[in-house]
């Protein structure tokens, strides 16, 4: 019998970590990540106040795209900027939530670095 690793325990140990070292405040707000099979979705979250500000993902009716690839994370990067600028929200810090900055976490990140997102 094949004994897998539980992949699931095994990022939420480090998003546990991660969080552990980073914080959002209301000046520079925690922009985190979520990532699952078929959707991606970002939000703005300010810790202190224990308050989403700003959010966005591939489940939105006005979505066009799949949620489960590149371009569709690209998009939801864009969004999530954009959003962020109308609220006045410029440095944020960024969390992976435990996920490898790799493929669609690294294209929503750079997606929201060039609308206008600085971390």
């Amino acid at each position: 019998m094949v004994n897998r690793p539980n992949t699931a325990a095994q990022r939420q140990k480090r998003h546990t970590r991660i969080r552990g070292k980073i914080s959002g405040t209301p000046e520079r707000p925690r922009l985190c990540v979520f990532r699952s099979e078929s959707n991606i979705y970002a939000q703005i979250i300010d810790d202190v106040n224990g308050t989403t500000l700003v959010a966005a993902s591939s489940v939105e009716k006005d979505f066009d795209g799949r949620g489960s690839n590149v371009e569709g994370a690209k998009k939801v990067g864009a969004a999530i900027a954009e959003r962020a600028l109308k609220k006045g929200i410029e440095d944020v810090v960024f969390d992976r939530g435990g996920y490898i900055y790799h493929g669609r976490v690294q294209a929503l990140a750079e997606a929201a670095r060039e609308g206008g997102l600085k971390f």
